[in-house]
């Protein structure tokens, strides 16, 4: 009888527990895009994009958000792809499905303002450890900065900023 119970309420606790890792909202997902040596980000209040401390080529970055929606795909073990070209760099990164429809680079109030750019997915295929293979959204966000945390607003399919 006590086993019984000691189950119920070890399954209570896991099932709240995973119910509430899914709600944790923000308006903005803080994003951090990290290479081997250093991290890449955005200032603050800046459309610009500043001169790249690397060398023009290709780099694999780890990219950690503070968002339980929005993060990379398990498949690429939370890495992106950094292109730096001519100073400039952008990450790509495969998410986990293709319900996020846009992302803007910076907050979900700039993103409703009039001009603001949105940035398109890319249909990528991921694999899987297990041989699987799924279509999911991928998006170009361009990172102007190294070691500094930047702003990414997403587009859901229900259409609404977060």
């Amino acid at each position: 009888m006590k086993k019984k119970l000691l189950v119920l309420v070890l399954s209570a606790v896991m099932a709240v527990g995973m119910m509430s890792g899914c709600g944790a909202k923000s308006d903005t997902s803080d994003t951090k895009a990290k290479t081997a040596e250093s991290s890449s980000a955005k200032e603050e209040e800046t459309e610009e994009q500043t001169e790249c401390e690397l060398e023009d080529g290709t780099y694999t970055a780890e990219f950690k958000t503070d968002s339980g929606m929005f993060h990379v795909n398990e498949a690429n073990d939370g890495k992106g792809t950094l292109t730096v070209k001519d100073g400039k760099m952008t990450i790509h990164v495969s998410l986990v499905s293709k319900k996020i429809v846009n992302l803007f680079e910076g907050t979900s109030e700039d993103a409703q303002k009039d001009g603001a750019e949105l940035l398109e997915p890319t249909t990528d295929t991921v694999t899987y450890s297990d041989g699987a293979t799924e279509e999911v959204y991928g998006f170009d966000i361009p990172v102007p900065e190294l070691d500094k945390e930047f702003d990414v607003a997403l587009l859901g399919k229900k259409r609404s900023l977060v």
